[in-house]
């Protein structure tokens, strides 16, 4: 299970402004994604970010992105919100989006670094997201809940060309996700932990071929032994691949 919203005070279990949605799992449906997404009350008020940006312009579009939605992530939260949904849909000819994991362990660091992030859940609505390691190094970094959503438009292509044996979207969905999280949960015991709340933020990975700047800003104190790229490559990277 996972807590989205404050988690507070560790030191004041009682703070009355400890406020969070208990889930089973930290994969989220569409429908319950949209309503997260919808949240406005008193305790919870939820907001978009788009990871979009202009694919044609410069190497530098990229690392500007990065500074929009933390600079946007920054202003909802003086206007009351805590929740935070990152969300990559739009992508089309001209717009490309921010990795996932970078955007997500990016935001993380730097609520950490305002000293805020217990007060602020954050949710991933992208199409990256596919196998069991990429889910797990998104909530290593920082992410509670995640919503698939290419993968569940898979799942209804493959049902639509009747190539899993009868079985309706709805099953196939619920099987995918069960498969997801047994595998999380696999992974995570073989860390030593016990819990996805254990395992949520624990950046128990080794970066390789990554530069120590680029880790230090968007992935911080993770171990990267031989130095590489940075964010100028990946972003290089990251045209490659939209083309």
């Amino acid at each position: 299970s996972v807590l989205l919203g404050n988690s507070g005070n560790l030191m004041d279990p009682d703070d009355p402004h400890t406020t969070s949605l208990f889930m089973d799992h930290p994969i989220l449906t569409n429908r319950q994604l949209q309503t997260i997404q919808q949240l406005d009350t008193a305790q919870f008020k939820a907001v978009t970010l788009s990871l979009l940006y202009d694919i044609h312009s410069s190497n530098q579009a990229m690392e500007k992105a990065l500074d929009r939605v933390f600079d946007q992530a920054d202003k909802a939260i003086e206007n009351g919100a805590n929740i935070i949904v990152l969300s990559d849909r739009g992508v089309d000819q001209d717009h490309a989006a921010i990795p996932a994991l970078l955007a997500s362990s990016g935001l993380h660091h730097h609520l950490i670094a305002n000293e805020i992030r217990t007060s602020i859940g954050i949710v991933l609505e992208s199409g990256e997201p596919r196998d069991v390691h990429h889910f797990c190094t998104l909530i290593g970094y920082g992410v509670t809940a995640i919503n698939p959503y290419l993968a569940y438009e898979s799942l209804k292509d493959l049902c639509h060309r009747n190539l899993l044996e009868g079985l309706s979207f709805e099953e196939a969905q619920k099987q995918f996700i069960s498969a997801t999280v047994k595998g999380i949960m696999k992974v995570i015991s073989k860390m030593g932990v016990s819990t996805m709340r254990s395992y949520h933020g624990s950046q128990t990975f080794e970066a390789v071929g990554l530069s120590s700047e680029l880790i230090n800003k968007y992935f911080t104190m993770t171990a990267s032994r031989i130095e590489g790229i940075g964010l100028e490559e990946l972003a290089q990277e990251n045209r490659l691949r939209h083309e």
